[in-house]
């Protein structure tokens, strides 16, 4: 809850033990595949929200709809934990895995210091 605010800030992030990445299948997970949608106002955000569950594809609102430099497709890449700021990282190690056919995201958006972000998973590890 606390002192871990300060996490995102500066360097790379890597909390000890990240040995290139590979071979290491923790079943907590260490790294997500992410993608989102970043809206600076919530109302924006919820918008965003609607078009996904009326059908539209989460790849394609996020390039409409994120204010950040993920505009293609909302894609993030691999994020170690450690990495992202603390009400992101806690929403996205929540998320199950899931494909842009059908995603699972978070709903409400997930506010942080950056905005209000809806959240998509597409890998663990």
């Amino acid at each position: 809850m606390g002192p871990k605010k300060a996490a995102g800030k500066g360097g790379k992030g890597d909390s000890g033990g990240a040995e290139g990445g590979k071979g290491k299948e923790v079943k907590g997970g260490n790294a997500v595949k992410v993608r989102h949608i970043l809206c600076e106002k919530q109302s924006k955000a919820l918008e965003a929200l609607e078009k996904i569950k009326a059908g539209a594809k989460f790849n394609e609102i996020a390039a409409q709809y994120s204010e950040d430099k993920a505009r293609s497709g909302g894609d993030l890449g691999w994020m170690t934990r450690g990495s992202m700021v603390g009400p992101f990282q806690e929403a996205a190690f929540a998320l199950p895995i899931s494909s842009l056919s059908s995603p699972v995201y978070t709903d409400p958006p997930v506010k942080t210091k950056f905005g209000y972000h809806i959240i998509m998973v597409e890998g663990k590890k």
